[in-house]
């Protein structure tokens, strides 16, 4: 999957549950500038819900796309999420 964002950083979180992508994904997005995009790439499925739900009760943060894909067998869902203000 090729995306059109820039992405300023990538947070591997691979083989951990809830809630760790999600808390990564915070400690990721609270050093990024306005305007800077994360991946968040995850095996969990209950990470769809949970950073959906994180990035739309934080202000400050805009979940801009998820997809699932395969990796080596594997299922590994992608987040995208910005910084809209710093």
């Amino acid at each position: 999957m090729s995306t059109d964002y820039d992405i300023t950083e990538t947070v591997d979180v691979k083989g951990q549950n809830c809630p760790l992508p999600v808390v990564k994904a915070k400690q990721a997005v609270d050093s990024l500038e306005s305007g800077d995009v994360i991946a968040v790439i995850a095996t969990d499925p209950g990470s769809v819900s949970d950073i959906d739900g994180w990035a739309s009760s934080t202000d400050g943060v805009e979940l801009l796309e998820q997809d699932e894909g395969d990796e080596d067998g594997e299922t590994v869902y992608r987040h995208y999420v910005r910084r809209t203000e710093a």
